[in-house]
């Protein structure tokens, strides 16, 4: 199979490299790989025209790891009507277009495959898909972003301030420059709206989640929480109604409390199979790049992803309005009927439910850490 690449960045390069030195080349070969320009950049099989990939009745699948929305999902599409099957790693072009991509992509027979978007080299998707075959699954979650889970492990081990530590991860390259997408949160939404349409066959929207920041989280904080016997983890949790992205305290005997540096781990819990765990590299050059490859694979052995997207593979299940425990750290006022007791700097709610929380709109510069129990996960 003939391929190009869209792009030659980390995970461009990363895809080039592991065909190249895994023998793969033979049979799945780069003919042309396009790049937005750079300088000082030696890129192999350098095609400076999108046209001549649209147009080469050679290439029969497109990788897209350009990053970006308006001109992936541009270039994704007219692959996609030039009838190309297309692999892509971009969770805000697939989040926000699911839709419109996917019912291209069968209008013209071709594939969209997506492991990489979510949790990098973890097979996430493909597991989804599988246990949603049998399955009636209640919800998802995890540690679903390395640069939060690298951010708070250090503070913890290392006893540091979260500005301090941020700044370490943008020098290792595991944050940016605007780390904004990584720590308020807009990263992990984009991952569990896609999770979704996986796992519940359902579109959330935005509007369906609360998103809090992880910024305001001190080295106290953490401290606090250790006391008590819970790690402070970053974490998204979606149901069949909503999700939520928030810090959570974690106890020390779960899973999620121990993984390390920048690596992820995402659960399922399914009605049959019950509690199912993936972990790993959550992002990086070869774990996304391998990811990639393993959808040009299956596109290219007729594998492609599991067609769940239909009224007979969707399972409905009985839904009811979750009720959350948070523990607040705050200067501002908050409801007092929420609030059960007060543990010096910090107020503990009630159990409530995402719509209370997100009535305090007063809050948003305050650390909100939900607590989790036995009884919220199946650990």
């Amino acid at each position: 199979m003939k391929i190009a690449i869209l792009g030659y960045g980390t995970v461009g390069s990363g895809v080039y490299e592991i065909l190249q030195k895994k023998n793969l080349a033979k049979a799945i070969s780069v003919k042309k790989i396009w790049s937005r320009p750079k300088k000082n950049i030696d890129i192999p099989n350098f095609c400076p025209d999108i046209d001549d990939i649209i147009n080469d009745k050679e290439i029969e699948l497109v990788v897209e790891v350009l990053g970006g929305i308006d001109v992936p999902f541009d270039l994704i599409s007219r692959m996609l009507k030039s009838k190309k099957h297309v692999v892509t790693a971009n969770k805000a072009v697939i989040a926000r277009h699911y839709d419109e991509l996917t019912n291209l992509a069968k209008e013209n027979g071709v594939s969209l495959n997506f492991e990489a978007s979510v949790g990098g080299g973890i097979p996430w998707i493909k597991n989804v898909e599988l246990a949603s075959r049998i399955d009636a699954i209640s919800k998802c979650y995890g540690i679903l972003n390395g640069t939060s889970n690298f951010i708070l492990d250090t503070m913890l081990k290392e006893n540091e301030d979260f500005g301090d530590v941020l700044k370490e991860a943008q020098d290792l390259g595991y944050a940016e420059a605007d780390p904004s997408a990584d720590i308020d949160g807009f990263d992990v939404l984009n991952k569990l709206i896609i999770s979704a349409r996986k796992a519940f066959n359902k579109k959330l929207d935005p509007d369906d989640f609360f998103v809090h920041s992880m910024k305001h989280i001190t080295k106290d904080d953490i401290h606090y929480f250790k006391q008590k016997g819970h790690i402070v983890k970053y974490i998204g949790e979606i149901t069949h109604d909503e999700g939520i992205i928030s810090l959570h305290a974690v106890p020390e005997t779960f899973v999620e409390a121990t993984i390390p540096s920048n690596n992820n781990i995402a659960s399922l819990e399914g009605q049959t199979i019950g509690t199912l765990k993936f972990y790993g590299q959550g992002a990086g050059k070869l774990p996304t790049a391998n990811a990639v490859i393993q959808d040009i694979l299956d596109i290219s052995k007729n594998m492609s992803y599991l067609d769940t997207d239909n009224d007979e593979n969707s399972v409905i299940i009985d839904t009811k309005q979750n009720h959350y425990t948070f523990i607040i750290r705050t200067n501002e006022s908050v409801d007092a009927n929420l609030i059960k007791e007060t543990d010096g700097d910090y107020l503990i709610t009630h159990p409530i439910t995402l719509s209370d929380i997100k009535k305090q709109t007063q809050l948003k510069d305050a650390l909100i850490v939900r607590v989790i129990t036995q009884e919220d996960w199946h650990d």
